[in-house]
């Protein structure tokens, strides 16, 4: 009887390949997803924002004023659970008919700023999403 003398396993070059094919597929996609993950971020800010304008909103039609950061309670507007952004309505006019609120966060390293007026115009004054 003869004993085969095959032997069965991966060599090292072909480990190697598929290291090195694992290593560009995470190259490729560890950028996408990080680009990802900012911009949920981001449509956090728009949606606190946007529910912030609500209330302001809500608040002006009764009492044809806008309340400044402190009266966040007073206005309705309340964030559930842990969010990414700080939220403070840093400017309201002196006849309190104009306001300006803003949503800022640190995202990988950078400022990622947004803001709302009272007519409602959203703008990203630092974009950390590039």
């Amino acid at each position: 009887m003869q004993k085969s003398n095959t032997q069965k396993g991966f060599t090292l070059i072909e480990l190697m390949i598929v290291v090195a094919i694992i290593g560009i597929l995470a190259a490729i996609a560890i950028p996408n997803f990080m680009n990802y993950q900012c911009k949920a971020k981001q449509a956090e800010a728009k949606s606190l924002l946007d529910a912030l304008w609500t209330a302001e909103e809500s608040y002006f039609a009764e009492h044809s004023v806008y309340k400044d950061e402190n009266d966040f309670d007073i206005i309705g507007f309340k964030t559930k659970g842990d969010t990414a952004y700080q939220i403070t309505v840093p400017a309201i006019d002196n006849t309190g008919r104009y306001f300006q609120a803003r949503a800022q966060a640190t995202i990988n390293g950078a400022p990622d700023i947004w803001t709302i007026t009272s007519n409602g115009t959203l703008q990203n004054a630092s974009n950390a999403c590039n």
